[in-house]
């Protein structure tokens, strides 16, 4: 029988993340495979680490926090809880809840069907978009996912989407190579994983833009970081170029 595991990064969360975690468990507890919610408190400064521990699971869900001070970045905190996670397969997802956990039905199925990664796209043609971003911040978006794209050699709508599903054996070997700990971690995976021969494939998702987001670009020198990490990834995995 699988077992699940399913990683949260947060930072400040100790209000959202009641939410997430009571609708999470509420489905696990609905499922015929063990499973395990690991919530890494990236360097909280709330009580999220305290409001987890409050969640209780059963003898097929244990819940989990992990905490390390200062806040490192989502990159590292997806890393931490990955590489401490035992399922067999390995969702990471936002604390905010902006995908709703049962998106992760149309994940297994293609990991069933040979994918060894699958990842929720909000460009999909069959997503639902229930709270959009600003037009700016979508506009961004898309010039990001071409610039990036274009860099890295690979072809995909939304490397963003924090909903994403992998087989142990990927993500041990991507997680254990990875080296930015900012949300550009995503591209670096990716771009790892074709390095890597895995197979990649995206799925359509309900979403819903949270507004009060823990990650915020809005000014031109958070927008420099974003690139300047990007073209990080080739030269220090020893690709320059």
């Amino acid at each position: 029988m699988r077992k699940l595991s399913i990683i949260i990064p947060a930072y400040n969360e100790q209000d959202r993340i009641v939410g997430t975690l009571a609708n999470t468990l509420n489905y696990l507890k609905c499922q015929n495979f063990d499973s395990e919610v690991i919530v890494v408190s990236d360097g909280s400064e709330d009580h999220t680490k305290d409001v987890v521990l409050k969640f209780r699971g059963n003898k097929k869900i244990s819940v989990r926090v992990l905490e390390y001070h200062p806040n490192r970045g989502k990159g590292f905190a997806v890393r931490y809880g990955i590489l401490r996670a035992g399922g067999d397969l390995l969702l990471f997802m936002d604390a905010d809840y902006s995908v709703p956990i049962e998106e992760i039905e149309k994940g297994i199925v293609l990991i069933d069907d040979g994918y060894d990664i699958a990842m929720g796209s909000r460009t999909a043609s069959e997503s639902t978009l229930t709270c959009h971003q600003s037009r700016i911040r979508e506009l961004s978006a898309r010039c990001y996912t071409f610039i990036q794209n274009c860099y890295l050699g690979i072809n995909y709508n939304d490397t963003q989407c924090g909903f994403k599903l992998f087989k142990i054996q990927a993500a041990k070997e991507l997680f254990g190579k990875q080296k930015l700990d900012s949300v550009i971690f995503d591209a670096e995976i990716l771009w790892l994983a074709k390095q890597s021969g895995y197979k990649v494939a995206e799925f359509p998702v309900q979403w819903t833009h949270a507004p009060d987001s823990r990650i915020r670009y809005d000014n031109l020198g958070k927008c420099i970081f974003v690139f300047q990490e990007l073209f990080k990834i080739r030269k220090i995995h020893g690709k320059a170029g």
